[in-house]
């Protein structure tokens, strides 16, 4: 897969040596399963999913939020017994991790979610997949002038190929990404959602670290 060398080869995660010391997760929902690679360059989020998913922590809650074309958000402890209608979106396990933002958010990123805050800490439990849309190089044009940034070609190409998020970059940490059932995400995208876009029947998931 283009976009998993390219972050590799951006974030410097290979050696010369073919070994793969990543840790892998798997996101099993009612829609199927997604597997997860973590990077080795966002330490802190990922030593702290790794163990929320052993303490079990994500098994039986909802993915919450849902916007098609654009993620699917779960990790709310809230919402494992919430009632039918219930607002979600607010729950945690009562701190924040410190942003370690850099890689972009491409279909398939997993990112941390936040509360607005300036120093962009992430929320301690939820998280969304990226689904997004192919970009066009006027609306990347455009996100550069818009946030002051400057995509390189490679990033181009997989905005372009794949899709994404551009106006999320510089100010969430994306994690990790999927690398098996990326299909999953746009099932799930595409479910009919309510009040505040949660799904109207229950997507729940759990968490298992490989």
């Amino acid at each position: 897969m283009k976009r998993i060398l390219f972050v590799a080869v951006l974030a410097a995660l290979l050696s010369a040596c073919s070994t793969d010391d990543h840790t892998y997760a798997e996101i099993t929902t009612d829609y199927g399963t997604m597997k997860v690679m973590l990077y080795n360059t966002t330490p802190k989020h990922r030593d702290n999913f790794i163990k929320l998913a052993k303490e079990g922590y994500y098994d039986g809650l909802l993915f919450h939020r849902v916007i098609n074309g654009f993620m699917i958000q779960g990790g709310d402890p809230d919402s494992k017994n919430a009632a039918p209608g219930q607002q979600l979106g607010m729950g945690g396990p009562g701190y924040q991790v410190d942003p370690e933002i850099g890689a972009p958010p491409l279909k398939g990123a997993l990112a941390a979610a936040q509360a607005p805050n300036p120093q962009k800490r992430s929320s301690g439990s939820q998280f969304y997949i990226v689904q997004g849309q192919p970009l066009t190089d006027d609306a990347l044009n455009a996100m550069e002038n818009r946030k002051g940034i400057k995509y390189s070609d490679a990033q181009r190409q997989l905005y372009k190929e794949i899709g994404g998020t551009p106006f999320l970059d510089n100010d969430y940490t994306v994690f990790g990404e999927i690398v098996e059932g990326i299909e999953i995400i746009d099932k799930i995208a595409t479910v009919p959602t309510g009040d505040a876009d949660r799904p109207v029947e229950d997507v729940r998931m759990t968490v298992k670290i490989l």
